[in-house]
């Protein structure tokens, strides 16, 4: 199994930032896309930006210029930095990732997604 665990959310002003973390473990072998969305209350999951294992990036149009999406692939991990916060970038922000990974046994493909990590954005 590959588990990934999110970190850095918290609380923060308006026009303050964040950086999270999201750490993928397990036996992997490799890994594909991986990505962050977020869901605010009362509202449905939405992408906020993806990247692929050899580096490009797309991001939701609202959050072009002020998040930027990084990986490291050594480490299994992926970042997102979120810059100019605004209230309604408040929500739970999940980490995404699918790839590969050997249980012993076989080779085998997963899709997995973090706990969630919330960021509230307030004064």
């Amino acid at each position: 199994q590959v588990q990934l665990v999110e970190s850095g959310g918290g609380l923060v002003q308006p026009g303050g930032s964040l950086r999270l973390s999201c750490a993928a473990s397990g036996r992997i072998v490799s890994l594909y896309d991986m990505g962050w969305y977020r869901q605010a209350p009362g509202k449905q999951r939405e992408l906020v930006a993806v990247i692929t294992s050899g580096g490009n990036t797309n991001y939701a149009d609202s959050m072009k210029g002020r998040f930027t999406i990084s990986r490291d692939n050594a480490k299994n991990t992926v970042y997102l930095q979120m810059n100019s916060l605004k209230p309604e970038d408040t929500a739970v922000y999940y980490c995404n990732a699918g790839g590969r990974y050997y249980d012993g046994n076989h080779f085998r493909s997963f899709g997995s997604w973090g706990q969630g990590t919330q960021v509230t954005v307030s004064s």
